[in-house]
């Protein structure tokens, strides 16, 4: 159940990350972050009140600083999606999103089976290789920061998502699309950035709500039945769906290696299955 979840979580992520890019080239990336955020903000709550759930203080803090962590981590995807190359950014994203919450999964105790081990070690190379292009412009060094930056706030999502209980039901989970929502205003005051969504094209981002509601539910549930070790890396692969997308909407070209990535990805995503 924990891999389906994670699975479905990549696959919703990815492809809100798609949307993304596309609208921030139109529009100012911090205002797509608002909007999205917001539409998976009001469906979250929503979500909350009809599953209902019996969150403790510690549910609902680590709910908000994983919405501190995921507004960041947005805000900066969109704006390198919005200069760079779809097939260069989310991957770099994916990267941080992984390491940082197996880091905290592995040093709390969690002990994966050698199979399962060995499927989290090979999804990280699947990863670099689907990232790696040749591409030294100045666009691409941006989009390189910009994927850092996502991946350190992706992770801390990750990571503080893993720490909610079973009995909070999904107001954790609302309580982090609220603050992700000021953590990406807060941001775009600070870069002194346009974030209030004045222009019409932005709304097109209220698409993005459902499948952000649902990555970040289903990644939620997963941790309450795998592994964050392991549920974080099937998650991280996201940036897979991402390319694949790209590819095939925006014909951006599919290198060799990363076509590797992709059957390396697949493999790491049977081995932990099978573990």
């Amino acid at each position: 159940m924990a891999i389906l979840l994670s699975l479905l979580s990549a696959w919703a992520y990815g492809t809100s990350d798609f949307l993304g890019g596309i609208f921030s080239k139109r529009v100012p990336p911090w205002q797509i972050a608002v909007v999205g955020q917001s539409s998976s903000g009001v469906l979250s709550i929503a979500a909350a009140l009809i599953v209902g759930g019996s969150p403790t203080t510690h549910d609902l803090a680590y709910g908000a600083l994983a919405g501190l962590g995921g507004g960041f981590g947005a805000a900066f995807l969109y704006r390198g999606l919005s200069t760079a190359r779809m097939s260069v950014v989310a991957p770099l994203s994916g990267v941080g999103t992984a390491l940082i919450p197996v880091a905290v999964g592995l040093a709390t105790g969690e002990r994966p089976s050698s199979l399962t081990l060995l499927g989290v070690i090979l999804a990280f190379p699947a990863i670099v290789l689907i990232s790696r292009v040749s591409d030294d412009s100045p666009a691409h060094r941006s989009g390189v920061l910009d994927g850092v930056l996502a991946g350190i706030g992706f992770g801390l999502l990750f990571t503080c998502l893993g720490q909610v209980g079973e009995d909070g039901g999904l107001y954790p989970l609302a309580m982090s699309q609220i603050t992700s929502i000021l953590s990406i205003i807060v941001t775009a005051i600070v870069l002194r950035q346009s974030w209030i969504p004045r222009e019409r094209a932005a709304w097109k981002a209220t698409m993005m709500g459902p499948l952000g509601a649902v990555a970040q539910g289903a990644f939620l549930y997963a941790t309450q039945h795998g592994l964050l070790s392991v549920v974080s890396v099937i998650s991280s692969l996201y940036p897979a769906s991402t390319v694949l997308l790209a590819a095939v909407v925006l014909r951006e070209r599919v290198q060799r290696w990363q076509g590797v990535g992709l059957l390396a990805a697949a493999v790491a995503v049977a081995l932990v299955a099978a573990g």
